[in-house]
């Protein structure tokens, strides 16, 4: 998974997210905190910017006064929500940031049940195994346990991936409802990354039912010629889905058969780890 692309922006701040999709909240607006508002568009824009921003382009995209901005940040700084790069003047979402939400949804229980599939679902298929969740408008790697392979894929936690090309991304929204799709659509940029990438919002739903036919996710190389992934969904006891476990590989081990063939373990594994979460899959 790579860290260094290009960046590529969109601003909210502008406008108010929750009542433009949630009709039923605009009476709450006049309640609105005006520097907690501001201080939500700022996390939510870093959130999308793995790589980071300087204060320059963050007052860019936010549209509001620079020393607001600045205000903001050495707050978060402060607190150790967010890092400042002092070479190159940037800043960045911290793992407290990542621990925070991740606690807050239970997933200190999701890792502790995740442990020992993720060891099984490493020594299976012999390739780096991971376990990630959904971050808004992007996904984020949560742990993995690399392969044993001299030649790896290994990611930093907290990695941020795509949604329109990474297989755990792909193995999540297959299954989400339909309102909650819908949400994340305006984030989907379909940017190419490789000649291997979806670039369009049919052939992302085509991939889409494809992964509810067969119950997993590849990336056949469209994020990276150099590696390829499969992906299976987790399920809460609701059935909606709260995680993916993937594979991750070179591709001189990974062929298109050995892909196949280690998405069939991932499948297993995920469904394993529904279970000991106490989880059901959603009707067929």
């Amino acid at each position: 998974m790579r860290t260094g692309r290009q960046r590529k922006t969109s601003s909210s701040a502008t406008s108010s997210p929750l009542q433009k999709k949630e009709p039923s909240l605009a009476p709450l607006s006049r309640y609105r905190v005006p520097i907690l508002d501001r201080t939500l568009d700022f996390i939510e824009l870093l959130a999308r910017q793995p790589g980071g921003m300087t204060l320059t382009e963050l007052t860019e995209e936010l549209k509001i006064p620079k020393n607001t901005v600045f205000r903001i940040a050495s707050t978060l700084t402060l607190r150790g929500y967010v890092e400042r790069d002092e070479e190159s003047k940037s800043y960045r979402m911290s793992r407290k940031m990542l621990a925070l939400g991740h606690s807050g949804l239970g997933g200190d229980r999701l890792l502790q049940a995740s442990a020992v599939v993720l060891a099984s679902l490493r020594n299976t298929t012999g390739e780096t195994a991971l376990i990630g969740t959904l971050a808004g408008s992007h996904g984020v790697v949560l742990d993995q346990i690399p392969s044993l392979h001299p030649v790896k894929v290994v990611v930093e936690l907290g990695h941020a991936f795509p949604l329109h090309s990474a297989a755990p991304a792909k193995a999540m929204l297959a299954h989400l409802d339909p309102t909650a799709l819908a949400r994340l659509e305006p984030h989907f940029t379909f940017a190419r990354f490789t000649s291997h990438t979806i670039t369009t919002a049919a052939g992302y739903a085509k991939a889409l039912r494809e992964v509810r036919r067969v119950g997993y996710a590849l990336d056949e190389g469209e994020e990276s010629e150099s590696f390829r992934c499969a992906a299976a969904p987790v399920f809460d006891h609701h059935g909606h889905p709260i995680a993916a476990l993937w594979i991750s590989g070179p591709v001189d081990r990974l062929s298109p058969a050995a892909l196949v063939h280690a998405a069939e373990a991932v499948r297993e594994h995920a469904a394993r780890l529904t279970s000991r979460l106490g989880g059901t899959p959603p009707p067929s």
